[in-house]
């Protein structure tokens, strides 16, 4: 028996860094939002005492468990794709805070040429420029449009940065002052100036200073403790939904959070959705919650799979390039780049953030002229001290034996006397790489887990290799006594690791090329909004999150306007 419950404004299916800024817009502008979470309810009392390497880096303990929901995946159409087990290869946060709970908070914003990465590739270098089968393509919004989104999520994080002098213009400077620089900062921008490159400090949400956000909320000062990426920050200073966007909803009193809550269904009646069917994962009740606006705000895997369970939009075709569900899939931050071994000189490698560090722009969207090389786009040249914990890091120059007497002296000798820099770059679609439900493989309720077809391409290498040897050069000018390029596999080995994963419900300027308009509002469901990194067309250059805020701040905004005028698009097809 299905419960069915009173209908309430809006019902969000996940409360991280999305159903938290839904959750907090609607019931400020006074809409009753109901928030299904399917992990438990976390406060930052449950991240006290979290300094623990092996419970939190290694064993995931704020990520979904892969015996209970994965995904599987192949490389091609021809491959047999099969679960993804490795806990260390898939991190899908689960409980309040979602992803938001275990983010390293780097807070980068895209460039003006990734919002309209065809038509600025087409106008200075032609169609030809862009290889066959790369499914690049507008967004349907300007970085200009969006910015002011992106504004409006710093402020509320209490972003602290200092402004990349390559990025898109802003209309308001960061809320609170950058990271300290640290000797290896100093070295890594002497070093990039010295190329005639253009290093920042970059931004993060592991905060510089005590700040009161917009909505009254307080984060504390960063500590530099190190235990931040895959941990929750117990001193409130990482910007989180638990300690910001979420207590905002909470105090308004029209907002209801249930835990425990699995959405299994988008229900839908001709051209609206009436709500969601979700499941109490403790008792396995059912229950139906209808609502006038739902709000898929889950990870980019579990947006398109609810899409596809629930029959809503046609699955995309790799071979007929039809539909729209799923297309578009990209994986981000296969990381290469180069490590710097020194003699002579020391850091402490003990001190760091998921987020400190500098770096540099130079070769990354257009900034550069392509003419001579062989792809598009490209990828910030970085370095960060994320502090080496001893588990998952003990850096030794490539030769060294993995064990015994020189293993131990170099582990000793080079712990503090190394530096990793990388190149995050974006990642462009192809028209094999899609997801889909898996014909084979179901979940512990029987329903397909969702498929990943994915590998890399011939561009992605040759961007690779342009970027790695932009990585060693600054790490030469630095001084590096030995210098180590961290090689790109051939094939992706289905490491989805740093959980950035887009596209597969991505948004345009009309429905013939896309899923949702630029308010992530479904063309053909006008009161279902699907919020996420599923809505990017491609994969830009750095960390997804406040992109994803941005556009969820925009749709926020849209679904107050559809309430208050009794629905219907709030964009016209081109």
């Amino acid at each position: 028996m299905v419960t069915k419950l009173p209908k309430v404004d809006v019902v969000t299916t996940g409360m991280g860094w999305t159903g938290g800024i839904v959750a907090a817009e609607l019931t400020k502008a006074g809409y009753h939002v109901v928030g299904l979470e399917r992990g438990v309810e976390r406060t930052i009392e449950d991240y006290l005492h979290g300094h623990d390497e092996l419970k939190y880096n290694t064993h995931k303990e704020l990520m979904q468990k892969l015996t209970k929901d994965t995904i599987t995946f192949r490389n091609t159409l021809a491959d047999e794709a099969k679960p993804v087990r490795d806990e260390t290869a898939l991190v899908l946060g689960t409980g309040t805070g979602g992803g938001g709970a275990h983010w390293g908070a780097q807070t980068y914003r895209y460039f003006p040429y990734d919002f309209e990465i065809r038509s600025k590739t087409i106008e200075k270098y032609g169609e030809s420029k862009i290889p066959d089968g790369v499914t690049i393509q507008d967004w349907g919004i300007t970085y200009d449009e969006l910015e002011p989104y992106y504004s409006k999520f710093e402020q509320m994080a209490g972003v602290s940065g200092e402004v990349d002098p390559l990025a898109g213009p802003r209309s308001i400077d960061y809320p609170t002052p950058p990271l300290k620089k640290l000797p290896q900062m100093k070295m890594f921008h002497e070093a990039a100036e010295k190329l005639g490159y253009h290093p920042y400090v970059v931004p993060t949400g592991t905060i510089s200073e005590a700040y009161t956000n917009p909505d009254g909320e307080t984060l504390n000062a960063c500590q530099y403790c190190a235990f931040c990426g895959n941990y929750g920050c117990e001193y409130g200073a990482k910007a989180d939904p638990i300690v910001t966007v979420i207590p905002t909803a909470k105090k308004t009193g029209n907002f209801e959070l249930r835990t425990n809550s699995i959405v299994t269904r988008v229900l839908y009646d001709g051209d609206k959705a009436t709500g969601v069917l979700y499941k109490d994962t403790r008792t396995g009740e059912e229950f139906e919650q209808p609502a006038d606006v739902v709000a898929l705000t889950s990870y980019t895997f579990n947006n398109v799979r609810l899409l596809l369970l629930s029959g809503i939009g046609e699955q995309y075709n790799p071979k007929t390039g039809t539909g729209m569900i799923g297309k578009n899939y990209t994986d981000h931050h296969t990381i290469t780049g180069a490590i710097a071994y020194f003699e002579e000189k020391k850091f402490n490698s003990y001190i760091g953030t998921g987020a400190l560090g500098s770096a540099y722009n130079d070769f990354n969207a257009d900034n550069f002229d392509h003419s001579n090389v062989d792809f598009i786009h490209g990828g910030q040249i970085e370095m960060h001290l994320m502090g080496n914990e001893p588990i998952t890091n003990n850096p030794v120059p490539f030769g060294t034996p993995m064990w015994g007497k020189e293993f131990k002296e170099n582990s000793l000798h080079y712990y503090h006397r190394n530096m990793t820099i990388v190149s995050q770059r974006a990642i462009l679609p192809h028209k094999d790489h899609y997801l889909d439900l898996d014909p084979t493989y179901k979940d512990d309720y029987g329903d397909p887990l969702i498929r990943v077809t994915f590998d890399y391409t011939e561009m992605d290498h040759k961007r690779n290799e342009f970027l790695v040897e932009k990585c060693a050069e600054v790490a030469k000018e630095m001084g590096a006594d030995i210098i180590d390029i961290i090689p790109m596999a051939e094939h992706f080995g289905g490491r989805f690791t740093f959980q950035h994963d887009a596209g597969g419900v991505i948004m345009g300027a009309n429905p013939e090329t896309s899923a949702v308009n630029n308010y992530l509002q479904m063309w053909d469901v006008d009161n279902l909004f699907v919020c996420g990194a599923s809505a990017f067309p491609h994969f830009g250059p750095t960390n997804p999150t406040p992109t994803v805020a941005a556009l969820t701040y925009r749709a926020a905004e849209g679904m107050i306007e559809f309430l208050k005028n009794g629905g219907g698009p709030l964009v016209n097809a081109k």
